[in-house]
C-alpha cells in the first residue's frame, strides 16, 4: 500500500485505533488524514505525525481509501454531507459500522463499485486485530490489505457478520472476562493480583501462538497436557461441571440475537 493516501472519518475509539495501528505498522503517517469535529481527539494523532482536520471534506481530498469510523446512527448524515465529495471511480470506501445492512450502506454512498464493511476489534491499535471484511460491491482490495497490516483480515459473507462480531469484536470482552476470573483464581491460590494477571496473559499469548501453527487444533493441544488421572483434566472437568462451555456458547448466541 505504498503511497496510498488514507482518510479516516472519525477519531473515536476505532478510528483513532486504526490510525495508531497503521503508524505502528510503519505506514507513513503523512499519508493518513483523520477528520473529527473535536480537536482534543485529534491532538494525540497529530503528535504521531498523522494529518488531522476538523473538515471531513478536506480529509477526502486525494485519498484512495476512505474509512468511515462513526456511530451507526451518525453515518447516514455524514454520508449525505460527503457524498458529493467522493469520487467512486477513484476512491474505495470502507465503513466500520455494526447493524447497517449492506444494501442501506450502498444506498448512502450512491452504490459505488468498491465498497466494504469492516469489523475489527480494539486490538487493531496493537496490530493484533481479527478483522472481518464484507465486500458490498465487488472486491475491496485496499481495505483488505490495510486491515491485513493490523492483524488478520478475513473476507466473509454479510450473513456471517453478526457471528463474527460476537466471536471477535465482542469476543475481546469475553476473553478479558476469562482473564479477570483466572486472575481472581490466581489470587486465591496465593499470587498477587498483578502477578496473576501477568501469568494469565502470558499463558493466553502462548495458547494463541500454538493455535497459529499450521494445522493446529484446540482439542489436540488440550490432549497434549491432559494426562490420564492428571491435574489438568480434573480442572477441565470441574469447569465443565460448572457450565463453562455452555456458558460461552450461550453468551455468543445471546450476543448475535
Amino acid at each position: 500500500m505504498e503511497n496510498i493516501r488514507i482518510a479516516i472519518i472519525g477519531a473515536g475509539a476505532m478510528g483513532g485505533a486504526v490510525a495508531r495501528g497503521l503508524v505502528k505498522a510503519g505506514y507513513d503517517p503523512g499519508l493518513i488524514t483523520v477528520a473529527n469535529p473535536h480537536e482534543d481527539k485529534l491532538a494525540p494523532l497529530a503528535e504521531a505525525g498523522v494529518r488531522v482536520t476538523t473538515d471531513n471534506a478536506e480529509a477526502l481530498r486525494d485519498a484512495s481509501l476512505v474509512i468511515f469510523a462513526v456511530k451507526p446512527w451518525i453515518l447516514p448524515s455524514v454520508a449525505a454531507t460527503l457524498r458529493e465529495h467522493i469520487n467512486p471511480e477513484k476512491q474505495e470506501i470502507c465503513a466500520i459500522v455494526a447493524g447497517v445492512p449492506a444494501t442501506d450502506l450502498a444506498a448512502m454512498f450512491g452504490n459505488p463499485p468498491a465498497l466494504s464493511i469492516a469489523m475489527p476489534n480494539t486490538a487493531v491499535a496493537l496490530r493484533e486485530s481479527m478483522t472481518f471484511i464484507v465486500e458490498v460491491n465487488g472486491q475491496a482490495p485496499l481495505a483488505t490489505e490495510l486491515f491485513g497490516l493490523l492483524g488478520k483480515a478475513m473476507v466473509i459473507g454479510e450473513k456471517l457478520l453478526p457471528a463474527a462480531t460476537a466471536l471477535a469484536s465482542c469476543g475481546i470482552a469475553y476473553a478479558m472476562r476469562y482473564v479477570r476470573a483466572a486472575s481472581e483464581g490466581g489470587v486465591q491460590l496465593g499470587f498477587r493480583a498483578s502477578e496473576a494477571q501477568t501469568i494469565v496473559a502470558e499463558t493466553l499469548r502462548g495458547a494463541a501462538a500454538l493455535l497459529s501453527q499450521p494445522g493446529a487444533h484446540a482439542e489436540a493441544e488440550i490432549d497434549k497436557v491432559t494426562t490420564p488421572g492428571g491435574l489438568t483434566i480434573r480442572g477441565l472437568n470441574a469447569m465443565e461441571k460448572a457450565g463453562f462451555t455452555p456458558a460461552v456458547i450461550a453468551g455468543l448466541t445471546e450476543c448475535v440475537k
